[in-house]
């Protein structure tokens, strides 16, 4: 096994920390007991009928998804170990918005890949909620989504989250300033930018790019120290 460096060692603990947010419990997470419900969906070039092509939109789009590189990149970046598998990863979300840039921890807790006979729908996606020292508590699902017989696809986002626990007094207020006008703007911005990735590597026959490398990462010394803080 290779040696990690210390920013992939730390975000390894990183993964040891438990949901803030008990997903067993879902059935009370609704509008009237407080939390936010989003719900966002985009197309995209479409296919001919049938299952996904080789090169086709599906599969752009499923590659963008897999790499995380759909979200705005001067509004979310997400910091992980790019070879560990999916179904594994930890990430540090860095958000800006403003004056304001917040780190939030998650780790991917299911991924789709299914055919739903109901709708005709080949499905592929991911879901990741939060962990402790969020400054909220939720979980977000993004699908790349096909329905066979008309060769439709589409890029969907779903959510529930509500805010956590904020201790530190500038970010408790930033965030009931902002906090909700960076969930909304992500999930808007992330369809639009999903679209002209998807649009640009079928022009260009590219649909595999690179995800974030995690020595450039571990140089933002605010990253560490956050990692830092949410790890011992």
């Amino acid at each position: 096994m290779r040696d990690l460096t210390p920013y992939q060692s730390r975000l390894e603990a990183l993964g040891k920390l438990a949901l803030n947010v008990d997903l067993e419990r879902r059935e009370e997470f609704t509008a009237a007991n407080g939390w936010h419900l989003d719900a966002y969906e985009a197309d995209l070039p479409s296919e001919p009928s049938g299952e996904p092509l080789e090169g086709g939109a599906f599969n752009a789009a499923a590659a963008v998804l897999r790499e995380y590189r759909f979200p705005p990149p001067n509004l979310i970046t997400g910091i992980f170990v790019p070879d560990t598998p999916l179904e594994q990863r930890v990430m540090l979300l860095k958000a800006r918005f403003l004056i304001f840039t917040f780190y939030f921890g998650v780790r991917v807790n299911a991924v789709i890949d299914e055919l739903r006979p109901q709708t005709q729908e080949r499905v592929w996606g991911y879901r990741y909620a939060t962990l402790e020292g969020h400054f909220e508590r939720g979980q977000i699902e993004f699908l790349i989504v096909k329905h066979l017989p008309t060769g439709r696809v589409q890029f969907r986002i779903s959510a529930f989250s509500k805010t956590g626990v904020i201790r530190n007094p500038f970010y408790k207020i930033g965030f009931a300033l902002f906090g909700r006008r960076l969930q909304v703007r992500f999930s808007r911005e992330s369809l639009t930018r999903m679209q002209h990735l998807v649009a640009e590597a079928l022009r260009t026959g590219q649909t595999v790019g690179s995800a974030p490398p995690v020595t450039n990462a571990s140089a933002e010394p605010a990253a560490q120290d956050k990692l830092e803080e949410l790890t011992q």
